[in-house]
């Protein structure tokens, strides 16, 4: 019978920083937060420690910068990129800036599989053409002659729009709710050790998981073996 190769440890850990850079674009929560959430949910899992690590906090700490690199070759501010696109563009753009070792075909087709797994339907043709366009500017000893890539302006070619870029993204929690927003009160169970009608003691429970709000593509766990 022959088996599915196993993932490397080094796809591994992109696809753990993937999740938490998603994690920190969406909730805005601490880097170390995230990262011991992860080892937490995901205590078995082999891979790339250093890595992981290097990835995770180098693109949550530089994301500004990173922005910066990235908008030029966008059709949109990157605040209106779906948050898995743009932590995989967060991604593939540090290690082309940070991890010279790396050659940029690796690190475009890592970054392209990724989105083709937790992406929307054509999100990883997006990835895809940003970072094939990055990789020139960023690498071009490795990427020879070939031209420097033009910044995309409406109406003049370029980047095609992106058909999963409709959730915008904000680096911070929301500070007051959207209008008409406002939540039922929510039902409490009766406390069976209490009196009849009181409410059941809230229990505190585990930092929500937003990675398992995506679509059911997006809630695969990383293999753990």
């Amino acid at each position: 019978m022959i088996q599915a190769n196993p993932k490397s440890a080094r796809r591994k850990s992109r696809e753990l920083a993937l999740q938490g850079v998603f994690e920190w674009l969406v909730s805005g929560s601490d880097a170390g937060a995230i990262e011991a959430f992860l080892h937490e949910r995901y205590p078995t899992i082999k891979l790339d420690t250093e890595h992981f690590q290097a990835v995770l906090h180098g693109c949550i700490r530089d994301a500004g910068a990173l922005d910066a690199d990235i908008q030029p070759y966008l059709d949109r501010p990157t605040r209106e990129l779906s948050p898995v696109e743009h932590a995989l563009l967060l991604l593939g753009t540090y290690e082309l800036k940070a991890m010279l070792e790396v050659p940029y075909k690796v690190i475009i087709n890592e970054a392209v599989d990724l989105a083709k797994v937790y992406g929307g339907t054509d999100g990883f043709k997006y990835v895809n053409g940003v970072l094939d366009r990055l990789a020139v500017v960023l690498r071009p000893d490795e990427t020879g002659d070939r031209q420097t890539p033009q910044h995309y302006q409406p109406g003049l070619g370029g980047m095609p729009p992106n058909p999963a870029a409709k959730i915008p993204v904000s680096f911070k929690p929301r500070s007051t709710p959207r209008p008409g927003a406002e939540r039922a009160p929510r039902r409490t169970a009766p406390n069976r050790t209490a009196g009849a009608g009181s409410a059941a003691p809230e229990v505190p429970g585990k930092a929500e998981d937003v990675w398992a709000r995506r679509k059911p593509a997006a809630r695969r766990k990383p293999d753990e073996s």
